[in-house]
């Protein structure tokens, strides 16, 4: 919500001398806001409710050449979307209230397989709850959404609903010039604005363009990717994989994170890693961990398929004067929750630009602040994950973890240590320095020491290949 202290601003309160007045913005600037994903679509909501309140008159542009109502890759935005309860709910208070038509199936819990077994752990809150979308309107032979029923659509929607205009056209300059920026297109449109704010993602060449224009800058780095669709039909799912996202921990070189997320009647599957390759995708899908989640243990060809890359490092800085980097194209959370770390640094973003200015040192003091936490966080993140590769390496590490896992899932009281961190590593919930410092925990520490020695003894549940959870029971070979 904008915060009370803020109502009372006038636009040029606060800035001291003619510096910072020059980068103040005034009735009738024009900002261009290239890309209308989340990021995109969410800065040019909040900037615009924020001008509202100040009784700011400015104009907004959103370039984006892609339309969601559309199938396949033309309205594609990459399937693999999950939002978070918590993300919901904090949308939920900006006035951005998600209907129930863009969730298209409520996750209740993750299922951990392995080849020492597998564990379903469910949701340790209600708010840590999460759900799968659409990011676009679907694969190309899925069945027509209305465009508010993909995330993407929907709050393209909100943003041109509070005066936002939408240009259709593939930006691809960028340049400074006196006192504005100039924005030109593939068709050689042309214009010019106080700001210019990008929220294309990493895939965009305009990135590459940006990086070259100056030795200062660095765009974020990137690794490749896989997501595609297989569909199987409701009823198919509902009794396959249920209300489950399920995430497989195996022994496979380069691969960070894998998972089958249940949509409507497609499956989602995403592999995250350090470039994802043939190879590493031949050893996942050969895997009997991954085949056995299929009817008949058999992989069925899948509707369609993409090579996204991914931010791993952010854009450096993510600022300039007149020029601003939000969401994948500047910081953004590694391998997890990309839609929160939007909605977050959209909303810094329009936050510095209305009540600041729009010059770089308004962006350092009041927007870089957010992109250098999301940073430090990250590091942590890659350590965390450095730690979860070396489990992948050892059969008695993922048997100790599956033992703990699946008796704290039969505990209602008790602590439920492992799965807590598994859960908030998984959905990205929490913040990696979160999940790290709960490793450090001694009860934590102690618990895994232990179950690292049972879950190995000879006639263990975790040692013959199952567990239960609670709820089922999980047989592998």
């Amino acid at each position: 919500m904008i915060m009370a202290e803020n109502l009372g601003l006038a636009r040029n309160t606060g800035r001291k001398g003619r510096e910072s007045q020059a980068w103040a913005l005034q009735d009738g600037s024009k900002i261009a806001v290239i890309g209308a994903g989340p990021a995109g679509s969410m800065f040019s909501y909040f900037f615009l409710t924020m001008a509202e309140t100040i009784g700011l008159d400015v104009g907004v542009d959103m370039f984006e050449p892609r339309r969601f109502c559309h199938r396949g890759p033309a309205g594609c935005n990459h399937c693999g979307g999950i939002v978070s309860e918590s993300l919901v709910q904090r949308l939920a208070t900006e006035g951005i209230m998600l209907p129930d038509t863009v969730v298209q199936r409520g996750i209740e819990s993750y299922t951990l397989h392995m080849d020492v077994g597998d564990v379903e752990i469910a949701t340790p809150l209600m708010e840590k709850r999460i759900a799968a979308i659409y990011r676009g309107n679907g694969p190309r032979e899925s069945e027509p959404l209305d465009n508010t029923a993909s995330f993407d659509g929907y709050l393209l929607d909100l943003a041109r609903h509070k005066g936002a205009n939408i240009i259709h056209r593939l930006v691809t300059d960028v340049r400074p010039e006196e006192d504005f920026m100039s924005v030109h297109c593939a068709d050689q449109y042309c214009d010019r604005y106080e700001l210019v704010v990008v929220a294309s993602g990493v895939n965009s060449r305009l990135l590459e363009m940006l990086e070259n224009q100056t030795h200062n800058f660095a765009r974020p780095g990137r690794t490749k990717t896989f997501i595609c669709e297989f569909h199987l039909g409701r009823e198919v799912i509902r009794e396959t994989f249920g209300p489950s996202m399920h995430v497989f921990l195996l022994d496979i070189p380069r691969l960070e994170f894998a998972a089958l997320i249940p949509k409507g009647d497609y499956v989602t599957l995403c592999l995250l890693g350090d470039d994802i390759d043939d190879e590493l995708m031949e050893r996942f899908f050969n895997s009997a961990e991954v085949q056995n989640r299929f009817p008949g243990a058999i992989i069925p060809e899948h509707a369609c398929h993409c090579y996204p890359r991914i931010n791993i490092r952010a854009a450096s800085p993510a600022y300039r004067n007149r020029l601003v980097m939000i969401g994948d194209s500047g910081s953004t959370r590694l391998f997890k929750d990309g839609i929160g770390a939007a909605y977050r640094t959209a909303k810094a973003a329009a936050k510095t630009a209305v009540f600041h200015g729009v010059g770089a040192e308004n962006f350092e003091r009041h927007y870089a602040p957010l992109c250098r936490k999301i940073n430090r966080d990250n590091k942590v993140g890659k350590f965390v994950f450095s730690a979860a590769s070396l489990v992948q390496k050892a059969r008695f590490a993922r048997r100790g973890i599956l033992h703990m896992t699946a008796n704290e899932q039969k505990q209602s009281v008790s602590p439920r240590r492992m799965s807590d961190i598994l859960w908030d590593l998984f959905s990205g919930s929490e913040s990696y320095t979160n999940v790290f410092l709960r490793t450090l925990h001694p009860a934590y520490i102690g618990g895994l020491l232990k179950n690292l020695v049972v879950g190995n003894l000879p006639g263990s549940a975790s040692r013959n290949g199952h567990a239960q959870t609670g709820k089922r029971d999980h047989v592998r070979h």
